[in-house]
């Protein structure tokens, strides 16, 4: 018994050792994403000597003075960048996400030759980077009369890889809506717009959530296009504004991470409010 158990004591040690090897790498994974977020939070709120001197530590004394002076700037720096990027944000999910919507319940009523053309095409707006179109985008604008203008800069993200990005999403979502609702409605003598706005539209708001936050973040969160497009004389979003706001020489690190503690507030706060049909879009995408 003694020679049994030794035997089998290695092979009930093996399972041990790689969870707690795996457990290990999951924290040091972890840690390497969250240490920077850390840093940059604690940095708001804590001067520029400290922030030199040890960039981990926790704000001693803890300060306003930060957020303060950087909402009182003479420029409106951060007050016009936040408003920019909520009028750019918004404007382009209004846009997208109806559009969106009414494109994928179109593709999924087409035969599978065609709707698989059409995802293909749409697919390559995913494909290509949005870096290698920039320069084609602006010269268009140019064209049409719409550079430096925030109706430009909304048009070319509704033209772009958002667009295919949420039609792909609503595309699997619309996989588990009954066919028999469809077809009842139908049969009421609704046409495709009042189906696609009193049925489908409405059913599809966890996948909706889930465009909304991914695209939300994105548009939020662009710099080239507002950096290009609408150029440093016509306004900037608060990511352009960010990068305003370096120094040329030198840079007030305490200043800066306050803007950028200011710029995430706002994606943070439309996460927190919508997370419960994030993760229910998340979830019923993951179970098909």
């Amino acid at each position: 018994m003694s020679r049994s158990a030794s035997i089998h004591r290695p092979s009930a040690q093996r399972p041990s050792l790689r969870g707690g090897a795996r457990l290990t790498g999951a924290w040091a994974v972890t840690l390497v994403f969250v240490l920077p977020v850390y840093v940059a939070f604690v940095s708001a709120f804590k001067t520029q000597e400290q922030i030199l001197s040890n960039p981990a530590a926790p704000p001693a004394p803890f300060t306003f003075d930060n957020i303060t002076e950087a909402l009182q700037r003479p420029d409106n720096l951060v007050q016009a960048g936040l408003l920019n990027s909520i009028l750019v944000t918004v404007a382009t999910l209004v846009i997208v996400i109806p559009l969106s919507s009414a494109l994928a319940f179109y593709v999924s009523e087409r035969s599978p030759r065609i709707r698989g053309a059409l995802l293909a095409l749409f697919a390559l707006g995913l494909m290509v980077p949005p870096q290698v179109v920039l320069l084609p985008i602006v010269l268009q604008l140019q064209d049409l009369g719409l550079s430096n203008s925030y109706t430009g800069l909304i048009l070319s993200n509704v033209g772009g890889g958002y667009l295919s990005f949420a039609v792909f999403v609503y595309v699997g979502f619309l996989r588990s809506v009954p066919r028999e609702v469809i077809e009842a409605a139908r049969v009421d003598g609704a046409g495709d717009l009042r189906v696609w706005w009193r049925i489908i539209f409405p059913v599809v708001r966890p996948a909706t959530a889930t465009v909304g936050i991914f695209l939300g973040l994105w548009v939020w969160n662009d710099f080239l296009n507002p950096q290009f497009i609408l150029g440093p004389l016509q306004g900037q979003t608060i990511t352009t504004g960010i990068y305003v706001s370096l120094g040329a020489y030198s840079t007030d690190y305490s200043h800066l991470f306050a803007i950028m503690f200011l710029a995430a507030v706002i994606p943070v706060v439309g996460y927190l409010v919508s997370q419960r049909e994030f993760i229910h879009g998340l979830m019923s995408g993951a179970s098909r």
